[in-house]
């Protein structure tokens, strides 16, 4: 691979981290991700084709090299989606959670009420 090509490879991880952090804020099912990483990794390897001069090999080599282009944006997608969606979370509805790691959030217990009222009463 050429620099240019890891080049573009980064740039459209950088879509993918863009696209799920969009998926996130607009509240969009996880099942989304695998699209945007298709779609994604089908434009990064067009745009490595045109701007690269890079040909086509056996339609093997192609399907792998895609695939993992797949999985790479799909993985930076999904990376996005849940620390977006875990902030979210927690700045949306802070009476009901709180932060639990980084991609996650945890149902505020009934610990919290009875020290707030054992504090009152």
């Amino acid at each position: 691979m050429t620099p240019g090509v890891i080049g573009a490879m980064a740039v459209f991880c950088f879509f993918g981290v863009m696209s799920g952090q969009a998926l996130a804020e607009n509240w969009r099912p996880k099942w989304q991700i695998a699209l945007y990483g298709v779609l994604l990794s089908l434009g990064a390897r067009v745009a490595t084709l045109i701007l690269f001069a890079r040909y086509m090999r056996g339609p093997a080599d192609e399907a792998i090299e895609f695939a993992l282009l797949a999985v790479l944006i799909a993985g930076c997608t999904a990376l996005a989606f849940q620390l977006t969606r875990a902030r979210k979370m927690v700045a949306q509805y802070p009476w009901l959670y709180r932060r639990h790691g980084l991609f996650g959030w945890r149902e505020k217990g009934g610990d919290a009420v009875a020290g707030n009222a054992e504090k009152t009463g």
